[in-house]
């Protein structure tokens, strides 16, 4: 009776998946991998949802620096930019006192995710579903991209010229023509 009741209640644990092997990002960005460069943390702050920047660190194991390129969409066209990525160490982007990488024009909501296609050199690439957030969350104040600054044109005066007029007391005197 003991062995079936020993049986009966380890059973359980035969059948009930283990916690530890699921793999859980505790981040609020997202991870992937691109050749020897790992892509950690990956988001997307936008305080308007047309324009949003990267918060990322790349991890770049090889000892030769990577020209990353992210790809992703405006209108329906296919948007590129480049981003220089160190060997051996990590590269970040974003964060405060870091240089900004912004995605302009793309047009998604806080709130949703947003595709971006990670790849350099011949390395396959990998697609991300980077989440948007925005600077309501306080770790996030003053990461939004600054906007583009408008140019309004402001109408300068034209000085008045006064066209010179004809004098009629001026005769004017036929030039003189060579003669044959």
């Amino acid at each position: 009776m003991a062995a079936l009741l020993g049986l009966g209640t380890a059973g359980c644990a035969f059948i009930t998946p283990q916690a530890t092997t699921k793999e859980v990002e505790t981040a609020n960005g997202v991870n992937g991998k691109v050749g020897t460069v790992d892509i950690r943390n990956a988001t997307l702050i936008s305080d308007d949802g047309e324009d949003a920047s990267l918060l990322v660190t790349f991890s770049n194991s090889a000892k030769e620096s990577r020209a990353l390129t992210l790809q992703y969409e405006v209108a329906g066209a296919k948007t590129e930019l480049t981003v220089p990525v160190a060997g051996n160490g990590n590269t970040s982007f974003g964060a405060d006192g870091e240089t900004q990488v912004v995605l302009r024009g793309i047009d998604a909501a806080a709130g949703s995710l947003f595709p971006v296609y990670f790849q350099y050199g011949d390395a396959e690439g990998k697609q991300l579903l980077l989440p948007i957030l925005t600077t309501d969350f306080a770790e996030y104040t003053g990461l939004a991209p600054t906007p583009l600054p408008t140019v309004t044109p402001t109408p300068t005066p034209v000085p008045s010229t006064t066209l010179p007029t004809a004098d009629p007391a001026v005769t004017p005197t036929p030039e003189a023509t060579p003669a044959p």
